[in-house]
């Protein structure tokens, strides 16, 4: 909650969902009887056991319909970095024989970019393609860094920091015209957008619980057959022996329903958030010296990200947005904590000191035109008051310097 200028409460407005969303009430609902009342182990052959498996296996049917493919290629993880941790290390340790060369880009999650850095530890080399100005991969980029060695190319579908929409059919055209592997970490964008893996032409796609109303600390790594990258986890040989775990039964229901409801409520959940969306956009427009980020177009519906010109750090946009009930973030949620600027906005060309301020806004069906309405003036005082900030410590700053050097 936040007090207003008159002293009325308003409720918080939370437009960080890029970071994470709410658990829905259907998954939630669909989740608490596998805390308790049908807690066996899918492993089990009672009945109890079997119950498990069953609401499992359902899980993974649902999972499978909202992507386009089939229920054996869906693989449990506990999330989205796991799944492209078990991507890109499985295919390179599958592939190593026939080379060592992976294609990626600068503009990748930190749970690709760390991974393909631990990868040139042990001998891989890596090519990372920059993106335009809008955040976009081109494919002749992509054509041009494809050598001989090349064994696996992992470009992310939609952007966390910006919103940007890859054209990844057309990118993984070009690696299945080479009969390279394609991995696509979908993570911002299954929920959202429409997704069938068979039109996109990808060999690996990861996904995430948490970013589609579902819960934490569950994902899901598609994998097409026959291709199934090594596995790392040893143990009990559960999901079909790839990997090894008891799996998080109440967490995977979860899943499954969040992602079914995901893929019914699209249309609308679209139609709406993209008008939520423009009018945001529409309006921080109107402050000077602002900069939509990003693709104008071909962005995630709920996705809004911005710089502004002459303010010291988005740090001072975020804590004055919170100090007013808002909740939004400048980038990505792994690198809220971090000083250093956004490598995304830096990769696309933005020079450190704008890319330092930042604004990620990102939507939820949840959100309302009359708290669009807010943030936008919350926004438009908040920023001309950061910019007098900035003005008068440089004043106080060069009138300090001229007495200590009188």
């Amino acid at each position: 909650m936040a007090n207003s200028n008159n002293g009325e409460t308003l409720k918080a407005i939370y437009v960080d969902n890029a970071a994470t969303t709410a658990v829905s009430e259907n998954a939630l609902s669909a989740m608490l009887p596998f805390f308790r009342e049908n807690f066996g182990n899918p492993s089990a052959i009672h009945n109890a056991g079997l119950e498990a498996k069953k609401a499992l296996e359902a899980a993974r049917t649902a999972v499978a319909k909202a992507i386009g493919a089939f229920s054996s290629e869906i693989y449990f993880t506990c999330g989205g970095t796991e799944s492209d941790n078990w991507a890109l290390r499985g295919i390179c340790a599958s592939k190593s024989k026939k080379g060592r060369h992976i294609i990626s880009t600068e503009i990748e999650h930190k749970a690709v970019l760390n991974t393909l850095a631990a990868l040139q530890e042990q001998d891989f080399q890596v090519t990372l393609l920059k993106p335009d100005g809008c955040g976009v991969i081109a494919p002749e980029a992509l054509k041009n860094a494809i050598r001989p060695d090349t064994i696996l190319i992992s470009i992310m579908l939609a952007n966390n920091v910006v919103g940007t929409i890859q054209p990844i059919e057309r990118l993984a055209e070009i690696a299945k015209e080479r009969q390279i592997i394609f991995h696509t970490d979908a993570v911002q964008a299954v929920g959202h957008i429409p997704i069938d893996v068979r039109k996109l032409s990808v060999d690996l796609l990861s996904l995430s619980a948490h970013n589609f109303h579902g819960p934490k600390g569950v994902g899901a790594l598609y994998s097409k057959v026959p291709l199934v990258p090594a596995g790392y986890m040893t143990g009990g040989g559960q999901e079909r022996g790839h990997r090894s775990g008891t799996e998080h039964v109440p967490g995977i229901v979860g899943l499954g329903a969040a992602i079914k409801e995901a893929a019914e409520n699209m249309p609308a959940h679209t139609k709406y958030l993209v008008a939520l969306r423009d009018r945001l956009i529409g309006e921080i427009a109107k402050i000077p010296q602002s900069r939509l980020t990003g693709h104008p177009t071909d962005r995630l519906p709920g996705h809004a990200s911005f710089v502004f010109e002459g303010i010291e750090h988005s740090v001072y946009l975020i804590n004055s947005l919170n100090e007013k009930g808002i909740y939004a973030s400048s980038g990505s949620a792994c690198s809220a904590a971090s000083t250093d600027a956004p490598h995304v906005l830096t990769a696309m060309g933005l020079d450190t000191r704008l890319a330092h301020n930042s604004l990620r806004i990102t939507l939820s069906a949840d959100n309302t035109q009359d708290e669009i309405d807010r943030i936008c003036r919350q926004i438009s005082s908040i920023i001309p008051e950061l910019r007098n900030r900035k003005t008068r410590k440089r004043t106080k700053e060069i009138v300090s310097s001229v007495f200590d050097n009188y």
